[in-house]
């Protein structure tokens, strides 16, 4: 931790003001402990906006404000109703949630009905789908999808499935730039967690200035993988983050020009500062060869046979 220098005639003050700012807020272990939240809850919790969080000092790290804990408390049917709201489930525990098969359920999710949250790769280096607990109970209520969760699958439907539709990796995406920009306090950043849903390319097509783009480059957020970058466990995650279909492509690219227009604006990206002229040199006189070199063997043979 860095020494802080005061003057002696504020040594009271500020010492008083450090303390009253870390009274404020909580770190997100504890912020996840109070609530009684299970740490991936609490991740949970922020990715949907039940929980807001603050950057930390110096741009590190999370924190939630105690006003936002106090909040949570008072909210209706705490604990119970929190924890409800930050719970993620898999095809089986979601299928027996909304009480239909698995494979209904995996039906349901290809078609974009159910849409996910989060994934992982499971030792198989499968992609498994979690998603949110809450919106699966709202969506079984819901009269108007009772046809979807018993009988027949109508026929529409049936015809989408039988050509490979699979919209779970868009629909997860989709919901990624509302989780990125959360975190995001800084135009660059914000900027970044677009750029990070779209491929190198269409991304340099957003913003084409090199020195941007390199700036801009660091806030690019990584897939969700333990895999190291271009591993064979990263690539199936890399693939899954980034942007596919041509509007979705369009819309990100569009977003991300106006989000680098609001950063440029904000702070210009560092540039290199540009190169001093060297010293003026002057061309030297021609002079005559070396000896010894081949241009000077003409000249020394004329020389000898006059």
């Amino acid at each position: 931790m860095p020494v802080r220098h005061v003057d002696a005639h504020d040594t009271t003050a500020t010492a008083e003001r450090p303390v009253a700012a870390r009274d404020a807020w909580v770190g997100p272990g504890r912020a996840a402990r109070e609530p009684g939240l299970k740490e991936t809850e609490f991740d949970l919790a922020v990715q949907l906006g039940r929980i807001r969080v603050l950057p930390g000092d110096d741009g590190g790290g999370r924190r939630v404000d105690r006003a936002e804990i106090d909040r949570l408390r008072a909210g209706p049917g705490f604990p119970e109703a929190l924890r409800r709201s930050a719970q993620a489930v898999g095809t089986t525990e979601g299928a027996a949630l909304i009480d239909v098969t698995k494979t209904r359920f995996t039906r349901l999710a290809r078609l974009g009905l159910l849409v996910p949250v989060r994934f992982h790769l499971n030792r198989y280096r499968a992609v498994v789908w979690l998603h949110p607990a809450e919106e699966l109970r709202l969506f079984a209520a819901d009269d108007r999808n009772a046809p979807l969760l018993t009988g027949r699958t109508p026929e529409s439907l049936r015809s989408l499935l039988d050509t490979g539709v699979d919209l779970r990796p868009r629909n997860w995406r989709t919901r990624q730039p509302g989780f990125l920009l959360r975190r995001a306090d800084d135009p660059w950043a914000r900027a970044g967690a677009v750029a990070s849903l779209l491929d190198p390319l269409h991304a340099a097509e957003a913003v084409p200035d090199p020195h941007d783009r390199s700036h801009l480059n660091r806030f690019r957020r990584p897939p969700p993988s333990h895999g190291a970058p271009g591993s064979p466990a990263a690539n199936p995650a890399e693939e899954l983050m980034t942007a596919q279909d041509p509007d979705e492509v369009a819309r990100l690219r569009a977003d991300l020009t106006g989000l680098a227009e609001e950063a440029r604006a904000h702070r210009p990206a560092p540039r290199p500062a540009p190169r001093r002229p060297g010293p003026d040199r002057r061309r030297r006189e021609a002079v005559e060869p070396v000896r010894g070199t081949s241009r000077g063997l003409p000249a020394r043979w004329w020389r000898g046979n006059r």
